[in-house]
């Protein structure tokens, strides 16, 4: 059975830094890709970046160049680190293994 935890979300001040976990409980050979989406506050889940199996990254044209998608070498664990985090990131981000599985969310709010 797949479970995604994550973890990490805080209240963070702009320009601030955060790194967001999610615990994966999968077999690693049903692995094909992580990511990571997020939902603002009466808004749609959207993407935020995707790893795949082979280590190839992609982001969302908003977050390009200030977060970073990774992963353990066990696939045990992904993680989004957020640099230079803006008021327009505040959203509840959710972990996603193959398009198909999600966790429950961790709140991330940036504000001053």
């Amino acid at each position: 059975q797949v479970q995604l935890v994550e973890s990490g979300g805080a209240l963070v001040q702009p320009g601030g830094s955060l790194r967001l976990s999610c615990t994966v409980s999968a077999s690693i050979f049903d692995i094909y890709t992580m990511g990571w989406y997020r939902q603002a506050p009466g808004e749609q889940r959207e993407w935020v970046s995707t790893i795949t199996r082979g280590g190839h990254t992609d982001y969302s044209s908003s977050v390009k160049g200030r977060f970073t998608i990774f992963r353990d070498n066990a696939w045990n664990a992904i993680y989004l680190q957020m640099n230079s985090l803006k008021p327009d990131d505040t959203a509840v981000y959710y972990c996603n293994m193959n398009a198909n599985y999600w966790g429950k969310g961790t709140l991330v709010t940036v504000s001053s």
